[in-house]
């Protein structure tokens, strides 16, 4: 037995619920008289909604394949060998369900030694290796092509990429030491750190075509046929690939130190996948493959025995899986048919939720608000972000016009909302502004109509308390940028009913939202939690710490933005106004920070001003400055971390104790999807387990060991 097949054997003994992916091996022969051709599609045995991986088992059936092939090629009977997938698919990478439940480093190492010696042997056949990228491909899926002598590509390819980094793993199968020796580094460096970093950006096929990834780019409909015409002219010498000269000297360099400047901006040196990936691209440069193999094999089970990966699955699985199915909510078959929308209001808020509304649901969506004006403006905007969409060639005329008649704006609401089933307000935050207005459209609306609220902070049982049918108000918020953020906090008010509920759920996955369950409490999930943080921040800097110091504090958390610069895109305003509600509710945990109501009385949109001089990094306003009024407790950046991470600990676990959401997890689901926190962290949970804060606050940890961790 091999060592392959004896690897492949004990970690497939590992993963008794593993996905196969059969390889099937087919002969044919190919165009213009090339000769006799075998052909390897890999294959789940399900259809493009259960994509087709890698575990332990599927290798071991490529590696089968691969014998065969290997026999023939000896014997002169074949001239080439192509791998493709199955429809839709091509292959997206490692099992991960395996991964998870992995607890020994030499069990982590024999999957990635296994990958490699399976793929390598495609590149070591005594004839030309083929690999047709017909769809989706990720990870594995990528890297077992990079082993072959040539690529073509789908132009309908949907997703290619290598986002092992966005996970907290390095592309471990060869994408480290291949990709730079085939592209470059620069290029390869945008594909394996920029790409992952930034929200596991993914490749269509002309882009992978134009990167220099694939040799040749084929239409959709008659790919595989194309690509075996193809591969006919280069055998027969026909058609020759030429590939540009790879620069191994300063600009191998320049690009890894890109790569480092781009992980430092992204996760600040707190997740260790992006740096081991650029430490294996640097040692690639002369490019010793092997080398490059064995530092990709140590990285990977690193990796997988440590606690970012095991957060980034969580972190995956959340939103993958648990984002699908949202907790607690009814039953589906509860929801009310929604045919006409109506919002109140016609801001800036209100009319990215009519576009919204009007690009998901293709229904008649009418917007209201106090003057003709306002409404004209905010049904001007719906069109004029249509008008881009039709600029850009995501709609076509025909779509444009259709949607641009099916907005309308009124001010009286009876005219607008008499036959509306689903209403939305997105106006003043203001507890007697939104109980108003939804006596004004309770008064004309259908009696099955659903009332929904955009509120951020205040209470929906009381917004609901003055109507005669509060059972149809149901908390529907959103985050801004409404079209980028997918969460949307659905809150069930204390007399909200189920069919109420089911519809607003029902809505949100037609808005194509990831919708969470919250129980009907001051600021919900997102907005409390960011307060508490924000507020922990500028209690520090309101007794004597510097602003700099503690905006660095809460760098090793790797956060999209540091908190002040975060309180500039959410408004100081909006912050004062949140911070206030809480302070209301909790006024022994959340305070109102006399220097921030001092920022918002002068108007300032922030603490810091941007220059070009400065490469528009952020500076502290010398007028805000000057308006600071500090103590002199100083603390260091250690002390302000662990006070302000002490602090999220208690507050979750004391909305956990309330039954704010069903689970921990929710808190995490919520935090990555409404607040851009990052996967390597799985939300927030996991990381104070990690670093020991729970147990410190809580006595306890968030999670039981093994969902987020390294199983016990």
């Amino acid at each position: 037995m091999s060592t392959t097949t004896e690897l492949l054997k004990q970690a497939s003994e590992l993963f008794p619920d593993e996905v196969v992916t059969s390889a099937h091996v087919r002969h044919l022969d190919l165009p213009y008289g090339a000769g006799r051709f075998a052909l390897i599609t890999l294959d789940n045995g399900f259809d493009h909604t259960k994509p087709t991986t890698f575990g332990p088992a599927s290798l071991a059936n490529l590696d089968t394949a691969v014998d065969q092939v290997e026999k023939e090629a000896a014997a002169g009977e074949i001239v080439g060998v192509g791998i493709t997938g199955k429809p839709f698919i091509f292959a997206v990478g490692a099992d991960l369900k395996g991964v998870e439940i992995l607890k020994e480093h030499d069990h982590a190492l024999a999957i990635g030694k296994g990958g490699h010696e399976v793929f390598k042997r495609l590149s070591a056949l005594a004839v030309p290796t083929f690999a047709y990228y017909n769809g989706a491909a990720m990870g594995g899926g990528v890297e077992v092509g990079l082993h072959c002598s040539y690529r073509t590509v789908s132009k309908a390819i949907p997703a290619f990429s290598l986002p092992e980094v966005f996970l907290g793993l390095v592309p471990g199968w060869g994408g480290c030491a291949l990709l730079p020796n085939l592209i470059g580094a620069d290029k390869a460096v945008s594909v394996i750190i920029e790409n992952s970093l930034n929200q596991n950006k993914q490749l269509k096929g002309q882009q992978v075509f134009d990167l220099g990834i694939a040799d040749a780019l084929f239409e959709g409909a008659d790919f595989l046929e194309q690509s075996l015409i193809w591969t006919a002219s280069v055998l027969k010498g026909d058609v020759t690939v030429e590939r540009p000269a790879i620069d191994r000297g300063e600009g191998w360099d320049q690009a890894v130190a890109k790569g480092r400047l781009v992980a430092d901006s992204k996760v600040h040196g707190a997740a260790p996948a992006a740096y081991r990936a650029l430490d294996i691209i640097a040692a690639a440069k002369d490019g010793d493959l092997q080398q490059g193999f064995d530092a990709e094999d140590q990285a990977l089970a690193d990796l997988i025995m440590g606690g970012e990966l095991r957060a980034g699955i969580y972190a995956f699985n959340l939103v993958q899986k648990r984002g699908k199915r949202p907790a607690g909510a009814p039953d589906k078959s509860l929801a009310r048919p929604v045919t006409k929308v109506g919002v109140v209001g016609a801001g800036l808020m209100a009319s990215q939720l009519a576009l919204l509304f009007l690009r998901r649901l293709e229904v008649p969506v009418v917007l209201t608000d106090i003057d003709q004006e306002r409404v004209d403006k905010g049904v001007g905007y719906v069109h004029a972000e249509i008008e881009k969409l039709l600029g850009k060639g995501r709609i076509n005329q025909d779509k444009a016009n259709r949607l641009k008649a099916l907005v309308t704006g009124v001010l009286d609401k009876a005219e607008g909302f008499s036959d509306a089933d689903f209403i939305i307000e997105a106006v003043f935050e203001e507890i007697g502004v939104k109980q108003q207005v939804f006596a004004e459209v309770e008064a004309v609306a259908p009696a099955h109509a659903i009332l929904a609220t955009n509120t951020s902070s205040l209470s929906v049982s009381e917004m609901a308390s003055k109507l005669k049918n509060p059972e149809r108000v149901v908390g529907f918020h959103f985050f801004n940028p409404v079209a980028i953020l997918p969460l949307l906090e659905i809150v069930r008010g204390e007399q909200t009913d189920d069919a109420s509920l089911a519809t607003a759920f029902a809505v949100a996955k037609k808005l194509k939202k990831t919708a969470v369950l919250v129980k009907d409490a001051p600021a919900f999930v997102v907005n409390r939690i960011l307060t508490r943080f924000m507020g922990e921040i500028q209690n520090v800097i309101d007794e004597g710490t510097p602003v700099a110091v503690a905006e660095k504090a809460v760098e090793p958390l790797g956060l999209p933005m540091s908190p002040l610069v975060l309180l500039e895109l959410v408004g100081p305003a909006i912050g004062l106004h949140v911070s206030e509600t809480l302070h209301r509710a909790f006024p022994d945990r959340f305070t109102v920070s006399p220097n921030l109501a001092a920022v918002v009385k002068a108007g300032k949109r922030g603490f810091y001003v941007y220059s070009a001089e400065n490469g528009f990094k952020p500076e502290l306003d010398p007028e805000v400055a000057a308006l600071l009024k500090q103590g002199d407790v100083v603390l260091s950046e250690e002390q302000v971390r662990d006070r302000v991470l002490d602090a999220v600990a208690q507050e979750i676990g004391l909305m956990l104790d309330e039954g704010v959401v069903a689970e921990a997890q929710d808190i995490d689901l919520c935090l990555i999807t409404g607040a851009g926190w990052p996967f390597h962290l799985g939300g927030i949970t996991p990381y104070l387990d990690r670093e020991g804060v729970s147990e410190r606050v809580n006595g306890k940890t968030f999670l039981a060991q093994g969902l987020a961790s390294v199983p016990a």
